[in-house]
């Protein structure tokens, strides 16, 4: 478990990355956290573990050591309480990422694997504006975009959901990739319906992604709203 110097880039200033590409070492787990896997299979006990071990590397940053990251009963991490985080993990590719809470008030990060997304799925994964944007692009690239707006899909989820429980489906969202072709770049998304995480408002929100190796990383952070004084 390392820090990342690599997927920091797709975070606003102040949060920390940890990623490993390695199976998780499931000894290497608190007695509270083992006791989650219940009969778990190797590979999964495995992604949790990496999992863990990524986010305490990244807490040690903030000096946080030690803490047990047990899930609540809806599977999400549960974090210390001045913090906010994010892990994910894919065949071969772990990541955490964390943040302070004052700062930062949801933080979501999501990696896939380039072609994972099987084409017959694209229907009930993206939108209509979406398709046509795929079907638009050469088809070298259509798998890496699709790769693109999957991974952000689930960033977003994972950045709203600890702040407003509200579990989203792929077409409540329609994103927009603002620059394609460099391997980074900036993506944009607005709600198909009225969210908790918009309060109503029609606005973008904006993330960011990466290319590497054979993965595609996509981060988004949501400011935290100033206390007044």
């Amino acid at each position: 478990m390392v820090l990342s110097n690599t997927l920091i880039g797709l975070f606003p200033p102040g949060t920390v990355v940890a990623e490993s590409r390695d199976p998780g070492d499931v000894t290497e787990l608190l007695p509270t956290e083992a006791v989650h896997l219940g009969g778990a299979v190797a590979e999964r006990a495995q992604e949790f573990a990496a999992g863990r071990q990524c986010a305490r590397r990244a807490l040690a940053e903030f000096g946080i050591d030690g803490f047990a990251l047990c899930p609540a009963p809806d599977r999400q991490p549960v974090w210390p309480r001045r913090i906010t985080g994010s892990i994910t993990h894919t065949d071969g590719f772990c990541a955490a990422v964390v943040a302070l809470r004052q700062h930062i008030a949801g933080i979501g990060i999501d990696s896939e694997c380039v072609g994972a997304v099987a084409k017959h799925l694209w229907p009930s994964i993206y939108v209509p504006a979406e398709l046509t944007w795929l079907k638009v692009l050469p088809q070298a690239e259509q798998a890496a975009a699709a790769a693109v707006i999957f991974s952000a899909k689930e960033a977003f989820h994972k950045c709203q959901y600890p702040l407003f429980g509200e579990r989203l489906k792929f077409h409540d969202i329609c994103l927009r990739v603002e620059e394609w072709g460099d391997g980074v770049g900036v993506w944009s998304l607005q709600t198909t319906k009225i969210l908790r995480v918009t309060n109503g408002a029609v606005r973008p929100i904006a993330g960011r992604y990466l290319f590497h190796e054979e993965f595609v990383s996509s981060g988004v952070a949501l400011a935290a709203v100033p206390q007044s004084t």
